[in-house]
């Protein structure tokens, strides 16, 4: 059963009512997915209000649920009758444009500000997300064991990442995180390469960043391997070994009450010794959830406080402009205080196919 979020939310907020319509809040407070429309949590519950289009599958997927639905006409989308009860409203103001905030100030609410609490209740995950995370993580690790075999010299970037997704779809996935990133060559010292017709040769690393969804949440990781050994990687099979020892030193020595910025130092301050510091260019994680970047951020310097429950990417990198880059990344949570990788299907350690 779908596990609903809206009495967090409501408790978390303190304003009379939390009135939302940004789709992925919508979809946290619910666990129903609806373009249009709008959310309604009071101290009486929480109220989907959609159109005709959705009615009949929220009402199946939420039956059982403390959300109810309501029917209302999708050209008329007016809650004023509704809100008017209320002296004070909550509304998320980082996700709410103008023209929207001004109709709802006009009518003499009072409004406060929903983005905290939803940025804090999101990132501690419940069962529930955290199994959805899990099986999405899993359908990415499938789908791109049974790609290995399956590339071939000649293919092109974007060939590859055709049928990694295919991969996915067909494992159970709905949809993937992100543009997935296949780089051949030197593109993969490019971060965030966009996938073209670059076809692969002989003794060429891959990376490819990549995940899918499954209820909406979301997977991330990376695998950088060789295609191939050509005998001219003995620069890349050194610096291949200190991320992946940056990596793994992430998970060894993480521990929740720790900050972001502890935890990106734990991978930046290893790669420094190693000599690769300052081609380590962008932060070492990332919160993922509804959302493939959320709250919390593993950062430099970064003060967000790790907590259990909270799901994160440990993605170290090295890259070298023109010549090779490297990522190996995980999808990670804390759980009694240390971390759990929900990967454990693919090999870390590098492989050449």
């Amino acid at each position: 059963m779908v596990e609903t979020n809206g009495k967090k939310i409501f408790d978390t907020v303190g304003a009379d009512a939390v009135f939302t319509t940004c789709e992925y809040l919508k979809r946290y407070i619910t666990g129903f997915l609806t373009e249009g429309g709008f959310v309604l949590t009071d101290k009486d519950g929480t109220t989907l209000y959609t159109d005709a289009r959705y009615t009949e599958a929220a009402e199946k997927l939420l039956k059982g649920t403390e959300v109810r639905v309501r029917e209302m006409d999708r050209f008329s989308n007016t809650p004023a009758e509704l809100l008017k009860k209320y002296k004070t409203v909550g509304i998320a103001f980082e996700e709410t444009f103008y023209p929207e905030y001004k109709k709802l100030s006009d009518m003499g609410l009072t409004l406060v500000d929903s983005s905290p609490a939803f940025r804090r209740c999101m990132a501690i995950k419940n069962e529930w997300e955290l199994k959805n995370i899990a099986r999405a993580c899993d359908i990415a690790e499938e789908g791109f064991l049974k790609l290995l075999p399956e590339i071939k010299e000649g293919m092109t970037e974007s060939e590859v990442a055709a049928l990694l997704e295919y991969n996915m779809r067909t494992l159970g996935a709905y949809s993937t995180s992100f543009d997935t990133i296949v780089a051949f060559g030197a593109h993969a010292a490019v971060p965030h390469h966009v996938t073209g017709d670059t076809k692969l040769r002989f003794g060429d690393e891959i990376l490819i960043d990549f995940g899918c969804k499954v209820d909406g949440y979301c997977s991330d990781i990376t695998r950088t391997f060789l295609f191939g050994d050509d005998g001219k990687h003995a620069d890349f099979k050194k610096a291949y070994a200190a991320v992946l020892a940056a990596h793994e030193l992430v998970k060894e020595n993480l521990k929740a009450g720790m900050t972001g910025g502890d935890g990106d130092a734990i991978a930046r301050n290893y790669l420094e010794s190693k000599g690769y510091g300052k081609y380590f260019t962008h932060s070492l994680g990332h919160g993922i959830g509804l959302n493939i970047h959320e709250f919390p951020f593993v950062r430099k310097g970064g003060q967000d406080v790790l907590e259990n429950g909270m799901v994160f990417s440990d993605e170290p990198g090295v890259y070298l402009a023109g010549e090779y880059g490297i990522r190996i990344e995980d999808t990670i949570t804390l759980k009694g205080g240390s971390v759990v990788s929900f990967m454990h299907k693919t090999d870390r350690n590098l492989v050449i196919l």
